[in-house]
């Protein structure tokens, strides 16, 4: 018995490595990435979500808030691991006393 005529064209296809039709004209692209709008931030910078929650802070704690927040800005992170924290206190100075 003869395979159906629509499988000999899909094995046809597949072994001719047929390119795939273009898209019409038309068509939305599936994938838009909206990460770099049409108006990027016209100051340059990242906007940060809670920009001023380091008033109410003390010195030391608004010192260390800033430098995790220039931390996370200069390498692209969200959040950062104990292990980067435990760097940035240790940039700042900062280390165990022993005794």
């Amino acid at each position: 018995m003869a395979p159906a005529p629509f499988f000999r064209l899909e094995i046809l296809a597949m072994t001719q490595q047929v390119p795939p039709a273009p898209a019409p004209p038309s068509a939305e692209p599936s994938f838009v990435d909206r990460r770099r709008g049409a108006n990027p931030n016209p100051h340059g910078f990242e906007r940060r979500q809670f920009a001023n929650s380091h008033q109410e802070l003390s010195p030391e704690a608004r010192e260390l808030a800033q430098a995790i927040d220039e931390y996370k800005l200069r390498h692209r992170r969200r959040f950062i691991t104990f292990e980067e924290m435990l760097g940035v206190i240790r940039e700042l100075g900062y280390e165990k006393r022993h005794g």
